[in-house]
């Protein structure tokens, strides 16, 4: 079958780093065609190289669409051709509803005036092909994840979409959420629309894919045709990382002392709507060299448990006895909590864990001034050292350390975000989604830094909605519901069953799976 694209001999730097090295890769009509990685593997570069958002003249090589050499000077000229990218970090306006968003930048319009009931029209139109029911006037704020994905895939369509590019697209959404995107791309192959699908979840990979292309260093390292041959998980991995992952989890010898958090009878009511009890008078301990995972579908207010501890950064009317370390603690804010030995990682790096416009070092030593100032003004000296230091402890992939915390790759955005609170000596690390939206490789890492913190003594709380993830680096997993805690199994004891059980039987008794709390802030379990 003749190619729709071929990117041939693609290659591009920044600042003397090579994010992409004689890269060749095409599409199909109609097809899937995955492409995996491992976080700077040059994933996302080259597909803005090929959406025009970085221009022809700004890398080498060549791109041939629909038989004819293109040189892109912007996004403009891949949307006039119907390549279309949806990134992870989603381009809606939250106040703004479904067909304004869809017709944003280009509304149906008559004499100079825009034509409402056609924008209406078109906008039940396409919500019925992604398969949305919700009114075109219903706001981005008041929609979840999942179908705030299926907008902005509605939103494609609107442009009349050929070559729909999708990075990460399932990172943030539930097992449920997750299977409708993929159906609807099945939908879209059997339409005539080829798709490129940018996801570190290889389960999803392998189940819609009819090709998958490994890059690895900037450069195609395999290629799998997955309609003649066989889709392997660890043949995926060995290309992506260069070694075998014969254990996905590192072993570890828990040495667990006595506790070093305890809270009792914890209780944190909705900062809005106040009269709504959230976190409902809870009891809950992590010991020393313990790591304890907290499994818990959307909404269970996992998160919402994890900040309200934090110095009270979520909640209100917080109530309720917080030890550490045999004290007893009131944290009333983030300053006293980091200085009580307490240290957060939020789920969202990107607009809560990290200024993406400062560069690497700042971000690292951001939450430890004090450490590198002398009478209240910044040390360069004592910061850079600081910074470099973490920047070699953690392998953190850049430059420098003065690199621009937005250019790295969201593996590294983690480590920095890692590195921020490691910089403050914690007793009690909480890690709400560690790994979400990173490769293998990444994962690995970030397991080895959670034994390294244990085996220190200290105490880990590891908030994650990969069940698989927590069965492999958990001593102990507690299983949240509504508010409260509903099991708790060791290691040794706990399945994803059982787990699913605790969950589902404290669902049907309280008729419903959520505590009311934020809904950005929780992941789903997958």
């Amino acid at each position: 079958m003749t190619a729709m694209l071929e990117m041939r001999g693609v290659s591009k730097s920044f600042a003397g780093v090579q994010a992409l090295r004689d890269v060749n890769f095409t599409v199909e009509k109609g097809e899937i065609h995955a492409l995996v990685g491992e976080n700077g593997a040059g994933k996302s570069t080259l597909m803005k190289v090929l959406s025009g958002v970085y221009p022809a003249g700004s890398y080498e090589g060549s791109i041939v669409y629909d038989g004819e050499e293109r040189k892109f000077r912007d996004i403009n000229d891949t949307e006039a051709l119907g390549i279309i990218i949806i990134h992870q970090e989603l381009a809606l306006i939250p106040l703004m509803s479904i067909a304004e968003n869809i017709f944003l930048s280009h509304p149906p319009s008559q004499f100079g005036v825009i034509d409402r009931n056609m924008v209406y029209r078109r906008s039940r139109e396409l919500l019925a092909q992604v398969g949305l029911k919700e009114s075109p006037d219903t706001l981005i704020t008041d929609m979840g994840v999942g179908k705030q994905q299926l907008v902005e895939i509605a939103k494609a369509l609107s442009k009349r979409v050929r070559l729909l590019i999708l990075d990460e697209p399932t990172a943030s959404l539930n097992e449920a959420d997750s299977a409708a995107l993929l159906e609807r791309l099945r939908t879209f192959r059997e339409q005539g629309i080829a798709s490129i699908l940018i996801s570190h979840k290889l389960n999803e990979v392998a189940q819609v894919a009819d090709r998958i292309t490994v890059l690895r260093d900037g450069r195609t390292v395999d290629s799998i045709d997955c309609r003649t041959e066989r889709v392997e998980e660890d043949r995926i991995i060995r290309s992506m990382v260069n070694r075998d992952l014969a254990h996905r989890f590192p072993e570890r010898k828990a040495e667990i002392g006595e506790p070093v958090m305890t809270v009792e009878n914890w209780s944190v009511h909705h900062p809005l709507h106040t009269e709504r009890q959230v976190i409902k008078n809870v009891d809950f301990k992590v010991r020393r060299g313990e790591v304890v995972g907290i499994a818990g579908l959307m909404g269970a207010g996992r998160t919402e448990f994890a900040m309200s501890l934090f110095g009270k950064a979520w909640g209100y009317n917080i109530n309720g006895r917080l030890t550490l370390e045999g004290k007893d603690v009131s944290l009333s804010s983030v300053p006293a909590a980091i200085d009580a030995g307490l240290a957060y990682v939020t789920e969202d790096r990107k607009q809560l864990g990290l200024i993406l416009a400062d560069d690497v070092r700042k971000n690292v030593t951001l939450s430890s001034l004090y450490q590198v100032a002398d009478r209240g003004v910044i040390d360069d000296v004592r910061e850079l050292k600081a910074a470099s230091d973490y920047r070699n402890r953690m392998r953190i992939r850049c430059s420098d350390v003065y690199q621009e915390t937005g250019q790295l790759s969201g593996g590294n955005q983690q480590k920095v975000v890692l590195s921020k609170w490691l910089m403050t000596d914690p007793t009690v690390l909480m890690l709400d989604e560690p790994t979400r939206g990173i490769d293998v490789g990444a994962k690995y890492e970030i397991y080895c830094i959670i034994n390294e913190l244990a085996e220190a003594g200290k105490g880990v709380v590891v908030i994650s909605s990969e069940m698989p993830e927590l069965l492999g680096i958990c001593d102990r997993i507690c299983v949240m519901n509504d508010g409260a805690f509903v099991g708790e199994f060791a290691s040794a004891d706990a399945t994803q069953e059982k787990i699913m059980r605790a969950i589902m039987r404290n669902v049907r008794m309280s008729g419903n799976g959520a505590a009311g709390g934020d809904a950005r802030a929780e992941g789903a379990m997958q």
